[in-house]
């Protein structure tokens, strides 16, 4: 299996984890209020963006129906500004761009990477 590959798979082991941990929730307040869950979903977008860092960058200029550049800045955002971290927009990411991304890189897997 080419490294490509093995980083969209832990891209999609990572959004897994969130989908997971952010399940029992029906809305951001109450995720928020869970340190754990959403501590632990923090940690993944961590994961996803340094994932995406190490990936070859002609890759990615050749799949940019990804908005590579956007998630590893999101990425940053949380690594560095914590505490300045919204947890609507976590919450809204996570219901509406989450998915979206996980079928993307699904569909990147299944064309051979």
């Amino acid at each position: 299996m080419s490294k490509t590959a093995l980083n969209l798979k832990e891209l999609l082991v990572a959004i897994e984890k969130i989908k997971r941990y952010s399940a029992d929730f029906q809305n951001a307040d109450d995720f928020y209020h869970d340190q754990k869950s959403f501590d632990a979903s923090m940690m993944q977008f961590v994961v996803i963006g340094e994932v995406i860092s190490r990936m070859d960058s002609h890759y990615k200029e050749a799949h940019p129906e990804i908005p590579w550049q956007k998630i590893k800045d999101f990425r940053n955002i949380i690594a560095h500004d914590y505490f300045g971290i919204d947890a609507e927009e976590i919450w809204g990411i996570i219901q509406q761009r989450l998915l979206p991304l996980e079928n993307e890189i699904r569909d990147l897997l299944l064309a051979g990477s």
